[in-house]
């Protein structure tokens, strides 16, 4: 049975307990928002939707005692990495065959609105067993309903963002941790770069490198690892315009902005302890 190809379908910040704030600093850094969703496991969320992938933030309510508490066990920022899947039901058999430590297939819903009637939006991830990945939560998400998720309307942003480029994380071993990605995708996915190892995800890639070497990249923007050793640090995204991304980080009252010819980079602490980095 042939391995699932790499396609990214989203990247996943979280912000715990507080939606509030988190949609506050995501629109103000230029990004346009769905309106909020509640998932039918307890959690809620908003979607930047892009050309063929998207940022999620996720949240529970404030003071829930039920649903998805495991978000509160994860430091804020950047905590979900999720591969594209077609039929999750291949997905998860040709991993477990390969010997992918992941568990069955599990469906969800979230009510959408669209020309004024309620859809409901539907899911089946296929997750990493836990424990598997120290870094946060990597699975695959296969859906049955795009057309209520991948809308026109939704995908417009003052930044100018078309679409998630890289996701950063953080390994003091990276040839260590490639080596899931290579058992998922086949070793050709993974390829030697400065200060690590880089995982081919369709038109992305997640670069996975020492502290060091995210340090040498962003200096201080760099999130705060909380103690942490392994962590996802930030994201990448591609814009139509540089000078778009500038006007709207203005307009946006975003501080500590560093910008050069080819990039700009928001620091993690202006934007939910994830570093963003934006290119054309």
């Amino acid at each position: 049975m042939m391995l699932p190809a790499a396609t990214l379908d989203h990247v996943v910040i979280n912000a715990r307990d507080d939606m509030d704030h988190a949609a506050d600093v995501y629109r103000r850094l230029g990004f346009t928002l769905t309106e909020r969703g509640y998932h039918s496991l307890g959690s809620m969320n908003h979607l930047a939707m892009f050309g063929t992938d998207y940022l999620e933030l996720i949240a529970i309510p404030k003071g829930a005692s039920t649903g998805r508490l495991d978000l509160l066990n994860y430091s804020l920022g950047l905590n979900g990495l999720v591969f594209g899947s077609e039929d999750s039901a291949i997905t998860y058999d040709a991993l477990a065959k390969a010997g992918v430590p992941v568990d069955p297939p599990v469906e969800f819903t979230r009510p959408v609105k669209v020309g004024g009637a309620e859809h409901d939006a539907r899911f089946r991830t296929v997750r990493m067993k836990a424990g598997v990945v120290p870094y946060g939560r990597v699975y695959y998400c296969h859906h049955f309903t795009r057309d209520l998720v991948w809308r026109d309307e939704w995908r417009h942003h003052a930044n100018g963002t078309v679409a998630v480029v890289r996701a950063l994380i953080v390994e003091p071993d990276p040839a260590a941790a490639a080596k899931l990605y290579a058992d998922m995708f086949g070793p050709e996915a993974v390829r030697d770069i400065k200060g690590g190892k880089r995982v081919v995800v369709g038109n992305s890639h997640f670069d996975i490198v020492t502290e060091a070497e995210l340090k040498a990249q962003f200096g201080d923007a760099v999130p705060d690892a909380e103690g942490r050793k392994a962590y996802m640090a930030g994201l990448t995204f591609r814009t139509l315009s540089l000078p778009k991304v500038a006007r709207a980080l203005q307009a946006g009252g975003i501080e500590g902005v560093v910008q050069a010819p080819d990039r700009i980079v928001v620091p993690a602490r202006q934007a939910l302890n994830a570093v963003v980095e934006f290119v054309e």
